[in-house]
């Protein structure tokens, strides 16, 4: 069966942690595709956006399942857990910083369904790269 072109996309509430300290609720959809299978999308709606568009953050799987155990990330993605059900993702933009906190378990089912279509480590690299530099190169 190929799978190249399966989806997996999955609803998340997220809490954004303000400077004040207050939670405020925000939709996102986590969305993982076996095309790109070595990333996971986070997806905001245009009206959580400060810009008013539809706002999409890319970062590692493994970084979001290393995330899940302890510290992990670099640059503009953090993760790390905060305490026993609750996971924090820091993203740093030009425009600030966004921290959020999300179920640890909803993220744990996400990574299950996604590695339901590529296991861990079985990424095809090679392809993805193949299929990345055709996008940018057509058939130059």
């Amino acid at each position: 069966m190929d799978r190249t072109h399966v989806t997996v996309e999955q609803p998340a509430r997220a809490r954004l942690i303000t400077a004040e300290e207050r939670e405020l609720p925000v939709p996102a959809t986590l969305r993982y595709t076996a095309a790109d299978p070595l990333a996971v999308h986070l997806d905001f709606p245009q009206e959580v956006s400060l810009q008013g568009e539809a706002v999409t953050w890319t970062f590692g799987r493994a970084l979001l399942a290393e995330g899940l155990r302890g510290p992990a990330g670099g640059g503009d993605v953090h993760i790390w857990p905060c305490g026993r059900f609750r996971t924090v993702v820091e993203f740093h933009s030009p425009f600030g910083l966004a921290l959020l906190q999300f179920d640890t378990a909803a993220l744990d089912r996400f990574l299950l369904r996604s590695y339901a279509v590529v296991a861990a480590g079985q990424e095809d690299v090679g392809a993805a790269v193949d299929e990345s530099l055709h996008a940018l190169l057509g058939n130059v």
